[in-house]
């Protein structure tokens, strides 16, 4: 039995409290009471018991789209020209990077930035990975991390076209048998998705037979779409089709299904996303990074499309990536009067029903029968900060690197900004060792 208190507790969810002096009680997995400091110290005096020195006790964070395979990039100099579009990027980093991956590779640097999410207060993640070279084996190299970090972790493989069909078809399979473990052994810690890499390097026959693999498996996609122009562009010449139609054709959407970023979506994919109930992810920082477009997501929202947000990869840290989805659509409306509701609804309302979606159970929510993913953040608000407008205090206050307690599932992973059981300076060495080494193959 674990007791976090002598704190503000934010319990955000249905109830939406804040509680001076409050305390969370964790047993086992779950919450089992949300309360005063003072009550639930005298009637659980056994519990171990974690002082938050009246700092903020909250939900830890989601990201609903990841590319942890993407940590071997950081600092690195391509010694190519400047990319001048998002094809350039793709072509010239990414699909370059990723075919020099090993699964020893993979496994780092996952172990990097799940490290950081526990660092910044991200306690599950849904990543979208990729090593051509390696496949077999890559995503239960990523579930390993997972584990030995003890982040609530998503993991698909993105099949593509783009490296040959044998390529792909190991990437179908990569999914199949990660799907089928997962499905054999349900686990509250790891689940899956079936990966697709984005419809312009996916043939009509591999859409199809991405669609067969999955049904058996009662499984959504995670797949990027219409992120840059050039989705759109070879959808048109391939079929006639926009994005979401041509994917809405090979039966990708759904209720289940992710797609990431809908920067070049019109009105009409957006009602097809909506009847179908596929669920968006925005990524602010990648998207303004890549220069691909703002993605219309308050307009999105405004029409009943589900909405979550992620971070592509640019950062473990979801109160980031926040601040800058908030900026963004103020920027691209012309209007400072925009996304100040929009923004804490993604994050703080669909991130946690599509983690609920892939894993059962409450998320998002400090409240009696939740999972017990709980962060204290070194917050002491100069205002009064109460139900009504705990989000503008999140949203100028707080950062990443100001969590200092992490717990998930039940398990403390950083108390007092010292991680649990990990040695991150041994775990980053190797990684800049395997760096070096693909830096220098690139």
């Amino acid at each position: 039995m674990l007791l976090i208190g002598n704190g503000m507790v934010l319990t955000l969810g249905s109830s939406n409290r804040v509680l001076p002096q409050g305390a969370v009680l964790v047993n086992d997995r779950k919450i089992q009471e949300v309360g005063s400091t003072e009550d639930l110290r005298a009637r659980f005096p056994q519990a171990q018991f974690i002082d938050a020195h009246g700092h903020l006790i909250m939900p830890g964070m989601i990201n609903t789209h990841m590319h942890l395979y993407s940590t071997f990039a950081r600092g690195m100099d391509p010694k190519s020209k400047p990319p001048k579009s998002f094809r350039d990027i793709l072509e010239g980093l990414w699909w370059k990077l990723d075919k020099l991956l090993t699964l020893e590779d993979v496994y780092y640097s996952g172990l990097i930035p799940l490290i950081e999410c526990i660092k910044t207060g991200t306690t599950t993640i849904i990543d979208h990975h990729a090593s051509p070279m390696a496949v077999q084996g890559s995503l239960n190299r990523l579930a390993q991390a997972a584990t030995e970090t003890g982040v609530r972790s998503v993991f698909c493989y993105e099949v593509s076209n783009r490296d040959g069909d044998a390529i792909a078809q190991a990437g179908i399979q990569e999914n199949v048998d990660f799907l089928a473990a997962c499905q054999a052994h349900p686990d509250a810690m790891t689940a899956g998705l079936f990966g697709l890499h984005a419809a312009l390097t996916l043939s009509d026959r591999t859409l199809e037979q991405c669609r067969e693999a999955a049904q058996g498996l009662k499984a959504g996609f995670h797949i990027h779409v219409a992120e840059g122009i050039e989705d759109l562009e070879d959808s048109l010449s391939r079929s006639g089709l926009r994005v979401v139609e041509r994917l809405n054709q090979f039966g990708i959407l759904g209720p289940q299904t992710l797609a990431a970023h809908c920067v070049h979506v019109n009105d009409a994919e957006i009602e097809l996303l909506r009847e179908t109930q596929t669920q968006v992810v925005h990524n602010p920082e990648s998207n303004m990074g890549n220069a691909v477009g703002t993605a219309p997501v308050l307009k999105m929202l405004s029409r009943g499309v589900q909405v979550g947000l992620g971070t592509d990869g640019y950062t473990a840290d979801m109160f980031e990536s926040a601040k800058v989805a908030n900026v963004l659509q103020k920027h691209a409306a012309a209007d400072p009067s925009v996304a100040w509701a929009e923004v804490p609804q993604m994050l703080y309302d669909t991130n946690p029903r599509i983690a609920g979606r892939l894993f059962g159970g409450v998320f998002g929510e400090l409240a009696e029968g939740a999972w017990a993913d709980v962060i204290v953040v070194d917050y002491l608000p100069p205002t009064p900060l109460d139900a009504s407008n705990w989000s503008g205090h999140l949203l100028f206050g707080v950062s990443g690197r100001s969590v200092e307690t992490t717990i998930i599932n039940g398990k403390v992973r950083m108390l007092n900004r010292q991680l649990i059981d990990l040695d991150e300076e041994a775990i980053a060495a190797r990684s800049r060792e395997l760096a070096l080494k693909l830096w220098q193959k690139l």
